[in-house]
């Protein structure tokens, strides 16, 4: 199921609203719907799971995925430690969730335009 979340037309899952926004940004609300269209899928999975710096050189990857917004959410949303996720490493997600502890739902707050503070 496709939720967008901005502009006339809206359709959310049952019991969301949806913030005000101009935003176009669509995000899809279930895993199954995204993850096969990320552009990390045809490659060797263990390229994103590596260690300290070599974490930035690995997210050079999700630049230019067309689902890189509904897989950050994903990895912030389910609290994931390791690997490189939505084009953000370990460090950077834990920050973010550290300095943001008033997000209660990343898909909802990415979706709608919310910046990435704190990293």
């Amino acid at each position: 199921m496709t939720a967008t979340l901005a502009g006339e037309g809206q359709r959310l899952p049952p019991g969301r609203t949806a913030p005000v926004t101009n935003c176009q940004q669509e995000l899809n609300f279930e895993r199954g719907e995204w993850v096969t269209q990320a552009k990390c899928r045809s490659g060797d999975p263990d390229a994103l799971f590596v260690r300290g710096a070599e974490q930035r050189k690995a997210a050079v990857i999700c630049r230019h995925c067309p689902v890189v917004l509904e897989c950050r959410a994903d990895a912030l949303d389910n609290r994931v430690e390791f690997g490189v996720w939505g084009g953000l490493t370990e460090r950077q997600r834990r920050a973010l969730l550290r300095k943001n502890p008033h997000i209660t739902n990343w898909a909802e707050y990415l979706a709608s335009g919310g910046e990435l503070t704190g990293i």
